[in-house]
């Protein structure tokens, strides 16, 4: 599954709880320039509408180069997820309750289709943040040991 676009910030601002695939409905040029990698997450979230619909809301996607000018084009207009009715009334479920929110992780394809990957999350303390830098940090520091005794 080649990745598209990933979320960093995500799990960095989020604690992800679980995951879940979604397809996207994208229109012929935006396909094409997801699949260059002209795609941004970082400011993106997923919602519920009042029909149980969920829509991918602030993802940038960059106009195609080779399609030429595209009039009233909206690169972060939002575009609609598709899952199945159980797992959207679970989500929507989930995302009333105090602090849960659905976050876009990565774009990706899977069997020439373009998947969303999106967890179900809550939103980290600063100390969290903090214990996560100095976890990464400790890592990366027993990594340069290893690699320097090999």
């Amino acid at each position: 599954m080649p990745t598209l676009a990933v979320n960093k910030k995500a799990r960095f601002d989020y604690e992800i709880l679980e995951t879940f695939e979604a397809g996207i409905v994208l229109s012929g040029q935006e396909v094409k320039a997801a699949k260059a990698g002209q795609v941004s997450l970082t400011s993106a979230y997923v919602v519920a509408d009042s029909q149980r619909n969920l829509s991918l809301i602030n993802a940038a996607i960059s106009p195609y180069k080779m399609a030429g000018p595209l009039p009233n084009y909206d690169p972060g207009r939002s575009r609609r997820l598709l899952l199945h009715r159980k797992e959207i009334d679970y989500l929507a479920g989930k995302i009333q309750q105090s602090g849960l929110t659905l976050v876009p992780l990565s774009l990706y394809t899977k069997h020439n289709k373009i998947k969303l990957e999106i967890g179900l999350a809550r939103g980290k303390k600063k100390y969290d943040k903090r214990q996560t830098i100095r976890k990464r940090d400790d890592q990366r520091q027993i990594n340069r040991i290893l690699k320097n005794n090999q």
